[in-house]
């Protein structure tokens, strides 16, 4: 395995394992403290971030067993990781926004980036298929 796909199937892993802790602490930490549009809202953030893993995973195996080591599932993994930090992580820190000792007020402009990052991971991903 080259170093760029253990580097990506690695932080799929990591992503994995932040979903699944944040998910849960989430629906048993955090939902008795949240509104239910809150909890709505952070409940999205762990199903976008849980969605885009598992992209993360298949455009780093599509990588790794492409012959010709495809730069798009390369690069579509990456934007796929960029999305989880700025939509996912955009999205609970203003659920949680009541709760923190700081202001979140300037996170809000970043969610949209992370869904165009999603979106150009999805595009490269299609390229990539494309060019198979």
């Amino acid at each position: 395995m080259n170093n760029q796909t253990s580097k990506i199937l690695s932080a799929a892993a990591l992503a994995g394992a932040f979903a699944v802790g944040i998910g849960a602490f989430g629906a048993h930490g955090l939902k008795p403290h949240l509104s239910d549009f809150q909890a709505t809202i952070f409940e999205k953030g762990v199903e976008y971030h849980f969605v885009h893993t598992v992209a993360m995973l298949v455009a780093g195996f599509f990588f790794y067993f492409d012959k010709n080591q495809n730069a798009a599932f390369r690069q579509a993994a990456w934007l796929f990781f960029g999305g989880i930090i700025c939509f996912s992580g955009s999205l609970y820190l203003l659920a949680c926004r009541d709760l923190l000792p700081f202001g979140v007020g300037l996170v809000g402009p970043i969610t949209p980036i992370g869904g165009i990052l999603f979106l150009a991971g999805w595009l490269r991903m299609f390229w990539g298929f494309w060019k198979m």
